[in-house]
């Protein structure tokens, strides 16, 4: 797909719903006795594939175009799967369904697609391994495939050494079929939906510090779940709305959860205009962003605000290229390991587009403020990078192609679309 400069965006859009929540809810509702009814979920390829992996084990869900209904079986009702589960390119669904199927009374193997087959995997297995799970890397790389033999578990207490979501949300759910209390702490707090949403279906779970706790077998019962706009999804438009001349936007319904609204504070401490509207703190907080055009300086972001914002530093990178003055990013070495080498990439392109940018150990140098030329992107199959690049586009002189544009579906199938509704 091919992109040009543009000038101003105005309108007023309602981005996909949370990714993040869509999985757990189908997840969390799958081992709840009763009905699960879950709305503004995300229909994008990552979650479906979740859905795809809860009716090979037993579950009945159905697809609707108002909601999600899934007919929970409890705890101990999913059934040992026909056929190898399938996550696709989602590492939250590998990741998560881990924990779960680690305590079944079955054995399963999972995979993905190429991306998936090279991601981390021991950072799961190992602590699982400690509660009593049986986890084998077939191609012997700590990598997917998985052979999963499911086994009594013991609850542990787990200090990881990463602040993520993913491997904390894994241990808990393990922790559902412990014997004792599940505990894990993190160096920092990494997204806490998983202990929101568990509290929801009625776990006992709770935070102290940088640790979440978890009480074994729990009765979880059916529940409605309205997911919010997903943030990382709207951080795209935020980006726009800050670096394109003369632009305002209204992006409604967004959450922002504290453990993930790290974008909103990057983009204030840069200079940009956000005013958050008709702020709701019932159960998962949302409030409608109002974006506008502002004249953004470089910043050192770095620490405890990373994990808080660790999918949304590609498009952060362009606006920091945007921006006057140098912008220096920390302690993000987690982007090494996302669909792609996520720090390699925006190097390798925003260098093609003119920017002065320096990939580190764990993040980038960028010298904002030079005039950006169009290029060819290849996205490495990154719905993150390619999107990100599209922004990139808006202010960039002549023409921009991004190659295999169409992976934006993964986590963004209406992205192009949205995006051409608020062209001037």
């Amino acid at each position: 797909m091919k992109f040009h400069k543009t000038k101003e965006l105005k309108g007023e859009l309602s981005v996909p719903g949370d990714k993040s929540i869509s999985h757990r809810a189908v997840m969390f509702g799958s081992l709840a006795l009763g009905t699960t009814e879950v709305t503004n979920f995300l229909q994008g390829a990552d979650c479906l594939s979740t859905i795809d992996c809860f009716r090979r084990l037993g579950i009945e869900i159905k697809n609707g175009p108002e909601k999600i209904t899934i007919h929970g079986k409890g705890l101990d009702g999913l059934s040992a799967p026909s056929s190898i589960l399938d996550a696709g390119n989602s590492g939250t669904t590998t990741r998560l369904i881990s924990g779960i199927l680690a305590a079944q009374p079955f054995e399963s193997v999972l995979t993905g697609d190429d991306s998936i087959k090279s991601r981390p995997m021991r950072r799961i297995m190992e602590p699982l391994t400690m509660m009593g799970a049986d986890i084998v890397s077939l191609n012997g790389n700590d990598c997917a495939p998985l052979r999963i033999t499911g086994k009594k578990l013991h609850g542990i207490h787990y200090r990881s050494k990463v602040a993520s979501a993913q491997v904390k949300s894994a241990i808990l759910l393990a922790g559902l079929y412990a014997d004792t209390v599940t505990e894990v702490t993190e160096p920092v707090i990494s997204r806490n939906h998983s202990e929101i949403m568990l509290g929801t279906f009625g776990a006992k779970v709770w935070t102290k510090g940088t640790t979440a706790f978890i009480e074994p077998r729990p009765s979880l019962k059916g529940a409605k779940i309205n997911v919010p706009g997903d943030i990382s999804s709207a951080a795209y438009f935020i980006a726009a709305g800050l670096v394109v001349p003369g632009s305002d936007i209204l992006i409604k319904n967004v959450g922002i959860n504290p453990t993930r609204d790290g974008i909103l504070k990057v983009a204030k401490a840069m200079g940009g205009n956000i005013e958050l509207l008709n702020v709701n703190h019932v159960g998962e907080p949302t409030a409608d962003l109002h974006v506008t055009y502002s004249r953004l300086h470089g910043i050192t972001i770095e620490g405890d605000i990373i994990p808080t914002l660790i999918d949304e530093l590609p498009v952060i990178a362009v606006m920091a290229a945007a921006a006057q003055g140098t912008t220096v990013i920390k302690d993000a070495a987690e982007l090494k390991v996302k669909e792609s080498n996520r720090i390699d990439v925006m190097v390798e392109y925003l260098s093609s587009m003119g920017c002065c940018i320096t990939g580190t150990e764990d993040g980038m140098i960028i010298e904002g403020g030079r005039p950006l030329t169009g290029s060819i992107i290849d996205p490495h199959a990154d719905h993150r990078i390619a999107m990100s690049f599209a922004i990139a586009s808006l202010v960039a002189e002549g023409e921009t192609e991004i190659l295999n544009s169409d992976i934006v579906s993964i986590s963004y199938p209406s992205f192009y679309s949205d995006l051409r509704n608020l062209y001037g």
